[in-house]
């Protein structure tokens, strides 16, 4: 995707977006509402045109009517999923994968890569958001896609079930498949995407990976520790360096270490005799998320 705008009229969904997702890898999708995520997935759907700029998925145009065997290399979980429910689940991925041409002896093991092998026979209509959460799963995953779109997969799973999901998300990058995740649990994803992309009233605020990101924000490394002793020599050393240290209960203290001098302050710190632990906290894919939309929104107060 090079620098692909969508209008309607005059509401301008993307603006000069480029995005790059590799084999194998999976990118964050992050952005609040009406950020333009909803819209980048309908494009790479090849569902809607751009308005300007270039698409490719797999090197060809996806809204071509020559490129309709993409299809069958694509994978869909919209946010909200929606099924007949007077059909069983049994039925439902049945349908979808005569659909896409594939052999019925798929369905029954995907309801059971996805938890729901208990309840194939029972019509959706019984089912719980949780279940039919994972039956919209198991159909974004017929055929074996090489390319899945996800749009708030953990919407109404439990904790296990949620790991579970994040645990083939894992496995499916393994094997090659890329994914696009669209996700407001941020805490969750982290450690399960490769990069990240930060949507803002149809912008690209940020690109990279965590690390990448945590380089773009500069945002300081909280550095939370306990002494055993005095602390007053510990905070002299620090002022000298402008870093001020706040006292916590008892002999816990917290302080912001600047990213430009981190290992000054952690050196500082090692140096105290007294230092009994020490806990480091980086700036996270919320933290930043919050940095990069905080600036967009600073920035069209300005304007």
């Amino acid at each position: 995707m090079q620098r692909v705008s969508k209008t309607w009229g005059q509401v301008h969904a993307l603006r000069d977006v480029s995005l790059e997702l590799r084999k194998g890898q999976v990118l964050g999708l992050l952005g609040h509402n009406g950020a333009g995520k909803s819209t980048t997935m309908k494009l790479i759907l090849g569902l809607i045109r751009p308005s300007s700029g270039e698409l490719k998925v797999f090197d060809h145009d996806p809204s071509a009517v020559e490129s309709s065997h993409l299809r069958l290399k694509l994978g869909y979980l919209p946010e909200n999923v929606s099924f007949y429910d007077q059909l069983s689940g049994e039925e439902v991925l049945t349908y979808f994968a005569r659909l896409k041409g594939i052999e019925r002896r798929q369905v029954a093991l995907l309801l059971e890569r996805v938890g729901l092998a208990h309840a194939v026979k029972r019509r959706v209509g019984t089912y719980s958001k949780g279940m039919r959460q994972r039956l919209g799963l198991a159909q974004a995953l017929i055929g074996e896609p090489r390319l899945l779109l996800l749009d708030e997969p953990t919407v109404g799973l439990d904790p296990m079930a949620t790991r579970d999901f994040y645990g083939m998300i894992d496995e499916l990058r393994a094997k090659g498949v890329s994914v696009v995740l669209c996700s407001h649990v941020l805490p969750g994803v982290e450690r399960h995407i490769d990069r990240a992309a930060i949507l803002g009233q149809g912008q690209l605020l940020a690109s990279g990976s965590i690390d990448e990101l945590r380089d773009m924000a500069g945002l300081p490394l909280m550095v939370r520790g306990r002494i055993d002793g005095t602390r007053d020599a510990l905070e002299q050393r620090l002022s000298q360096s402008g870093v001020a240290l706040t006292r916590l209960n008892g002999n816990a203290f917290e302080l912001a270490a600047p990213a430009g001098g981190k290992l000054d302050v952690l050196r500082n710190l090692l140096q105290s005799p007294d230092l009994t632990d020490i806990e480091l906290d980086p700036p996270n894919l919320e933290t930043l998320y919050a940095h990069f939309d905080g600036q967009s929104r600073k920035q069209e107060t300005l304007q």
